[in-house]
């Protein structure tokens, strides 16, 4: 259960960093005459079945949330959650970059037969990491308590000692 987490902005500079990195090395692997290796697909499904099982972990979370009680669901468990579903977004995130930065760098070329056929595989593994990203925020956005102003356990201001 969480106040603040890994933010949009966080996830595009993320993306930002890893595409950039992504685009120099597949640059550097093309400029001495290689092929980039095609992501493979179960890799690709990995990622998907990791977003799934992030929000069903999540899942209980919200459910506990929504129902106002405050028993029902283990402290540390709700903060394993927020820590998997933050890990998730920024793993998603890390990996479209550095996906699309090699799917950048195949459309240089595309006058090599090779490299369009390469563009399905990293377009797919573009979509599966985005979509744990996606996966991860929205199971954080399940695990967060709107602030209680009435609640001393969220109360931020210093205690003057």
């Amino acid at each position: 259960m969480m106040r603040h987490g890994v933010t949009v902005r966080g996830l595009l500079v993320v993306v930002g960093v890893l595409l950039v990195l992504g685009f120099l090395v597949a640059t550097v692997i093309t400029r001495g005459g290689s092929l980039l290796p095609v992501p493979p697909w179960p890799a690709d499904l990995l990622l998907v079945v990791m977003g799934g099982l992030v929000l069903w972990v999540a899942r209980p979370v919200r459910r506990h949330l929504a129902s106002g009680r405050r028993t029902a669901v283990d402290g540390l468990r709700a903060a394993r959650t927020v820590v998997l579903a933050q890990a998730s977004a920024l793993t998603g995130a890390a990996a479209a970059g550095w996906y699309l930065g090699h799917l950048l760098q195949l459309l240089t070329d595309l006058d090599l037969v090779a490299n369009r056929d390469r563009l399905l595989p990293f377009g797919a593994a573009v979509l599966a990491s985005a979509l744990l990203a996606v996966a991860g925020m929205v199971a954080q956005s399940w695990c967060r308590i709107d602030e209680d102003e009435d609640d001393p356990r969220f109360d931020e201001r210093p205690t003057g000692r």
